[in-house]
């Protein structure tokens, strides 16, 4: 029952007069929640999202300013190929039909300005410039090289085609022999990281490059060959129109099926009552009922904030202490009055000398331009952005003084000072700045720390990538979660598998068969 002041909703009767087995409140709607809602109408269950912002995608968003378009999620995205992994989700969701997808040669280059290392997704073309670089590397080029390849064959959505939870041995043993053909790379690179793999290097300019060949040193290098492959298969291409468009397609088909959003309708506390979820109440005093609750927002505001860490053991408690990695960062965005269209879609530059930003030493910085999508820009414009690691920690302890705003601006205008040294002129050109923190995300996103991808993966977190996450709290029934708290990575299609997941195991709890389907 409400307390006083409450109101009570009863959520019997969901939009669009659909007779359904249950209810499903839904906290969250980034790719994990409108995905979970997806599936639910799909296999008619009655499903309303309550969302904290005003917009749909979470962490998977954009924002325009003065006509450029900033996009703060998708670089490439895994299933965007026909016929593909992950391919088939993404149509079920309604997110790539009609969509022009952006395909790359290259992931990116890496200069120290005398040297560049190309890297490209094809790994004939990587294996033979490689080597050129470095002949005295051949070895060791031709073995990452090979990994590439062998990953061409990987299907990583067959991790993901069934909860971890519902899997028996025999299921087991047929994903088992599935990844048998690839069990030596990833018993070879699975928990190597870049950062000691180009340690192997002969070369000086590939021991450095290489170490950030993955955009953070942790990164383990399967990853990375994963990465490459895909790329190479043309599964893993940049969506047109960027990651709020992206997002906005799974919200139409949400709402397509009967589904209801609730904007900014912010969840104070998960309900319970002897150990079964029963609704949530928002920070309104509203109560809303349902026979199922599916948290797809931050993990830790959902076990320790709306939950009150009330069935929180041992392990979730050592989970969420801040041991492990988590990646927060400053992203600058300038909106530049130049076409920067000749130039490689993002480069990542070894400086000669450390420098000072945000409290830390930086011996490199990476710039990437969206000219390839002509719509995020207008007629002869670019947008350039800039994503710097970043503690929470050094921006919270200044958050709501005037050193706050300063330290933004600052940090833009080494970024500038850089761009001008690389494309003398730009700075003249440059027609809006954009300065986003650790804490913008965590406002906008409720994510702890202002995480962009929940768990960073490195060394630690790679095992809870393979065996899986639990999506479900000890002692709690009818309650599930979803997104990247429950499947690490920061990949979008893992967060749009695991809200999938989780009405897979709802069906399952219900002794009713899956269903999932195609819009005609």
């Amino acid at each position: 029952m409400p307390r006083r002041g409450e109101a009570l909703i009863e959520d019997h009767e969901f939009p669009g007069g659909i007779m359904a087995d249950k209810s499903i409140i839904i906290i969250g709607a980034g790719v994990a929640g409108l995905a979970a809602g997806c599936y639910a109408q799909m296999n008619g269950y009655r499903s309303r999202i309550f969302e904290l912002h005003s917009l749909p995608g979470g962490l998977c968003t954009a924002w325009e300013r003065k006509g450029y378009v900033f996009d703060g999620c998708i670089h490439y995205l895994f299933g965007s190929g026909e016929g593909q992994p992950f391919n088939r989700m993404w149509q079920e969701l309604g997110a790539i039909q009609d969509r022009r997808m952006i395909s790359h040669d290259e992931y990116q280059r890496i200069t120290d300005g005398e040297q560049t290392l190309i890297v490209y997704a094809d790994p004939d073309r990587l294996e033979k410039h490689m080597i050129a670089l470095s002949p005295e590397d051949a070895p060791l080029i031709r073995a990452f090289c090979a990994g590439v390849r062998r990953f061409t064959r990987f299907d990583m959505s067959l991790m993901y085609a069934r909860p971890k939870a519902m899997m028996n041995l025999l299921d087991w043993g047929q994903l088992g022999l599935k990844m048998l053909p690839f069990l030596e790379p990833l018993l070879r690179w699975a928990l190597v990281p870049a950062k000691d793999f180009a340690a192997r290097f002969k070369s000086p300019f590939l021991r450095r490059a290489v170490a950030h060949m993955f955009s953070w040193e942790e990164a383990p290098v399967m990853m990375g060959m994963a990465l490459l492959a895909y790329i190479h298969t043309g599964n893993a291409a940049f969506p047109a129109g960027g990651s709020l468009e992206f997002a906005r397609a799974l919200e139409r088909r949400y709402l397509a099926l009967g589904g209801e959003i609730r904007y900014e309708a912010q969840v104070e506390k998960i309900l319970t009552e002897n150990g079964r979820a029963t609704g949530v109440r928002l920070y309104n005093d509203e109560v809303h009922t349902a026979d199922v609750v599916i948290s797809a927002a931050d993990g830790r505001g959902t076990i320790f904030d709306m939950l009150g860490g009330e069935y929180a053991n041992a392990g979730l408690r050592r989970r969420y202490d801040g041991h492990l990695a988590m990646h927060s960062q400053v992203q600058i965005s300038l909106g530049v009055r130049r076409d920067m269209s000749a130039e490689p879609h993002w480069v990542t530059h070894l400086l000669p000398e450390p420098v000072l930003v945000i409290g830390e030493e930086r011996s490199e910085v990476g710039v990437k331009h969206y000219c390839f999508d002509p719509g995020l820009a207008p007629e002869g414009c670019s947008v350039l952005e800039v994503m710097i690691r970043s503690s929470y920690s050094y921006w919270q302890r200044i958050y709501g003084r005037k050193s706050y705003d300063a330290e933004q601006h600052q940090v833009s205008g080494i970024v500038i000072d850089l761009l001008e040294q690389w494309h003398p002129g730009i700075r003249a050109d440059i027609e809006f700045t954009d300065e986003a923190t650790p804490l913008s995300y965590e406002r906008y996103t409720g994510n702890w720390q202002g995480a962009t991808s929940g768990w960073l993966l490195t060394r630690a977190t790679m095992p809870m990538l393979l065996r899986g996450v639990s999506k479900t709290l000890p002692g709690l029934r009818n309650f599930y979660m979803a997104g990247h708290w429950v499947e690490p990575g920061g990949m979008v299609p893992l967060a749009a598998a695991s809200g999938r997941n989780a009405i897979q195991m709802i069906c399952h709890a219900d002794g009713k068969p899956f269903r999932a389907q195609v819009p005609s």
